[in-house]
């Protein structure tokens, strides 16, 4: 499944001659958990997302930036596209890739870090999104793979929700038949868990005044 790429855009119809409100870009920045790999685009976490925050009094415009399969040297390489779109908050979701892939942490760790110091270095704020790996990947690799996130958001100093499928992870009703893509319901609980970290960030952003 390729990228999606989709913008749910919640603002006024402006006139040509009158200044108008634009609405906090918000990009998520992940793989195929983000992209929404298996269900509708709108029933990916990042649509429910905007669709939850526009419903708490929060008009955001939301890109998904999710792409099926990518690492952290992926995202890193996007990034540069993603930052010249001027986003107000990039939601950082990666490195379960890696950790399935067994890739050295040392290097995920770096990916990691360059990503949400160049986001922040743009003047968006940033999320992190935990992820962990099953404990048969090893006694010393799943701990270490899931003591980066921590690390990094204190590090660094930016909110990190500890575990982005918390409540879905290893629930065969909750995930698709490869066991890994959370079901549209998935996606539901996934965007409840993030519902609070997003809504305490964008309640205090600053609506950009443009004109046509």
């Amino acid at each position: 499944m390729g990228s999606t790429a989709a913008a749910a855009v919640a603002q006024g119809t402006p006139s040509a001659a009158a200044a108008r409100a634009v609405a906090p870009l918000v990009v998520f920045l992940g793989d195929s958990l983000t992209a929404g790999h298996g269900v509708a685009e709108d029933q990916a976490f990042p649509a429910l997302l905007g669709a939850s925050l526009a419903a708490a009094g929060h008009q955001v415009r939301v890109l998904n930036a999710g792409v099926s399969g990518d690492t952290t040297a992926g995202g890193s390489r996007r990034l540069e596209w993603l930052l010249s779109q001027e986003p107000a908050v990039v939601v950082v979701g990666l490195g379960a890739n890696d950790g399935l892939r067994g890739l050295p942490l040392e290097q995920t760790e770096i990916n990691l870090r360059a990503i949400v110091t160049r986001a922040l270095d743009s003047g968006a704020r940033v999320l992190l999104l935990g992820m962990l790996v099953p404990p048969n990947y090893g006694p010393e690799y799943a701990p270490a793979f899931a003591a980066l996130f921590p690390r990094i958001a204190e590090d660094l100093e930016v909110p990190l929700v500890p575990f982005l499928l918390e409540g879905v992870g290893g629930r065969p009703d909750l995930n698709q038949g490869d066991g890994i893509h959370p079901t549209a319901e998935g996606h539901r609980i996934m965007a409840r868990t993030l519902h609070p970290w997003l809504e305490a960030i964008v309640g205090g952003l600053p609506v950009v005044r443009g004109r046509d």
